[in-house]
């Protein structure tokens, strides 16, 4: 494996010219203002594992942008990977995760994530998650990328759910932390290069200043910039687009992970077939019935989700379908039927019966690897701001995660990011929390009504069709020129309200992706470029990065 240091390539363009630095008016005395030690924003799986590393003489806030259980990690369906069979090693763990990677991992990051695993999985089990058993023993199972069973599954096919449930009772016992749902947060404040805490609206109300000593940003993943997507409706971007404005480095925006099997019906909403179907057996099949991933890798349903995606759709352009389809009709229907009850549930309401039937099934966006660059100690690049989990590029997926090591990543840098953050904020005596004068005079104000709707729908079919899973030149040239012009006034005017917040941070999120995949002229991992099909070792084993002010 190669243990070089991967050097980064900054994207020089002069993004402060387009993007504000706040987007609604700052003034300290005309707002409320709140004092915390610890500010985590997000109520994720990373989040909430935060919470828990502070000292409890300590005040912590949590802020969500919806109800706790609205997030990726509850959504998610496959499991949390970890060495947990006698048979299994932790160089087997590391070894795979490098492969899945594209030779674009941070070594010493995987080796940490993967040998913390264990213990992260003991703790929930001791906080209450309730994991798959069989005769009294947790039960593995195996995925694509994988080299042995090692994923831990609850409730067969709602993993995140039962994870998340332990942790928010777990959480609500913290008599220190208070948790603030239904909370956006605008921006976050900065003084002289340093976060000191965050500008938020509760339930839609006027916004407030929340001072803190140290901020955590937990925010998860942007799914919603596509238009297909299993990401719930909250995934918009904020925090990648707030750790952006305050001048945060950005890291690997080109790659997106797309998911090879979201159920396909029209007028449905997108919902996950999760990895453990195929990890069980299921075949891919295209509309004329032929399993084809014998034509694509050795590995056939089993490789990367990279490579799986990218198959499906040559199959789909080859056989001028809208989808294909996965069947596990070979398999004890009995047995398919229980493994997979939430699965059945939702293509039962649609009359499909997966022991029998074939389910329709494309790509869509799942998990964002790139976003704000942290350090191995959850450090960003502004002093005073820690960030753990999707919102981060933190070295441990590369080009391309491997299945159910999100999850992981979310407890053991949440872990990390809350016991320094939680350090920090007792022993810095210099620290104080008080009001700053930070003042902006925000954005103008616009007589003309723009559709944000239309906008919004325009931006997230505009990346499916040139960002997504297959891309070149000419259209991402196009994306970004559109984009721009979407920019141009749409980000220069004052939209109170969560639907214009989220279509300002899901144009400033869509532009830095659209411009390092057209910067990376290359195909690796998840980015794949039709016009650069090759990895090219010599000039791009490394990262691009973006920052508003450098």
């Amino acid at each position: 494996m190669n243990t070089d240091p991967i050097p980064n390539q900054p994207l020089l363009r002069p993004w402060s010219s387009w993007t504000p630095r706040y987007l609604t008016a700052i003034s300290p005395k005309q707002f409320g203002h709140y004092f915390t030690d610890v500010l985590i924003i997000g109520g994720g799986l990373a989040g909430l594992r935060a919470a828990h590393e502070i000292h409890p003489s300590l005040r912590t806030l949590i802020l969500t942008k919806d109800k706790l259980e609205e997030s990726n990690s509850t959504y998610a369906q496959g499991g949390i990977a970890s060495v947990w069979d006698p048979e299994d090693r932790f160089d087997n763990h590391v070894a795979d995760t490098l492969i899945a990677g594209g030779d674009l991992c941070d070594n010493k990051v995987v080796e940490t994530v993967v040998r913390e695993a264990p213990d992260r999985v003991a703790e929930l089990i001791r906080w209450g998650t309730r994991f798959d058993q069989h005769d009294g023993q947790i039960k593995l199972g195996r995925e694509g990328g994988h080299s042995h069973q090692r994923i831990l599954h609850a409730l067969g096919d709602a993993t995140g759910k039962e994870i998340m449930r332990a942790m928010i009772a777990h959480t609500r016992q913290q008599p220190h932390t208070e948790i603030s749902e239904e909370t956006f947060t605008l921006d976050l404040l900065t003084m002289e290069g340093r976060c000191h805490g965050a500008i938020a609206s509760i339930r839609g109300g006027k916004p407030v200043f929340i001072w803190a000593k140290e901020t955590i940003l937990c925010t998860g993943g942007c799914g919603q910039v596509f238009r297909e997507s299993t990401n719930p409706r909250v995934a918009t971007g904020d925090g990648h687009a707030i750790a952006f404005r305050a001048g945060a480095r950005m890291r690997d925006m080109e790659f997106m992970q797309f998911h090879p099997t979201v159920l396909y019906i029209a007028g449905s909403s997108r919902t996950l077939i999760t990895e453990a179907v195929r990890g069980d057996g299921a075949y891919l099949i295209d509309a004329n019935g032929t399993r084809f991933m014998g034509e694509y890798d050795e590995r056939l349903e089993l490789a990367p989700r990279d490579i799986v995606s990218q198959a499906i759709v040559s199959q789909m352009e080859k056989t001028q379908s809208p989808c294909v389809y996965l069947t596990m009709k070979h398999l004890d229907p009995t047995h398919v039927r229980e493994r997979f009850p939430g699965i059945a549930k939702v293509c039962g309401s649609f009359g499909l019966d997966i022991a029998v039937d074939a389910i329709p099934v494309r790509p869509g966006a799942h998990y964002m690897i790139g976003g704000c660059e942290v350090d191995t100690q959850a450090r960003t690049s502004i002093p005073g701001l820690w960030a753990a989990g999707e919102v981060t590029s933190s070295g441990l997926h590369g080009a391309n995660r491997l299945a159910s090591n999100s999850l992981l990543e979310g407890l053991v840098y949440g872990a990390i990011a809350g016991r320094n953050a939680s350090e920090c904020a007792s022993q810095n005596p210099s620290n104080e929390l008080r009001v700053l004068p930070i003042e902006s005079p925000g954005l103008a104000r616009s007589d003309q009504e723009i559709d944000l709707a239309d906008i919004r729908n325009a931006v997230r079919s505009l990346m499916w069709r040139n960002v997504g899973v297959k891309r070149k030149e000419e259209r991402l040239s196009e994306t970004i020129q559109t984009i721009q012009q979407y920019c141009s006034y749409v980000l220069s005017q004052n939209l109170d309200g969560i639907e214009g917040w989220e279509l300002q941070n899901i144009l400033t999120v869509s532009l830095q992706m659209a411009v390092a995949a057209q910067e990376r002229k290359e195909s690796r991992g998840v980015h794949f470029r039709i016009d650069y099909p090759a990895v090219d070792k010599t000039h791009w084993r490394k990262h691009l990065t973006i920052s508003r002010t450098g």
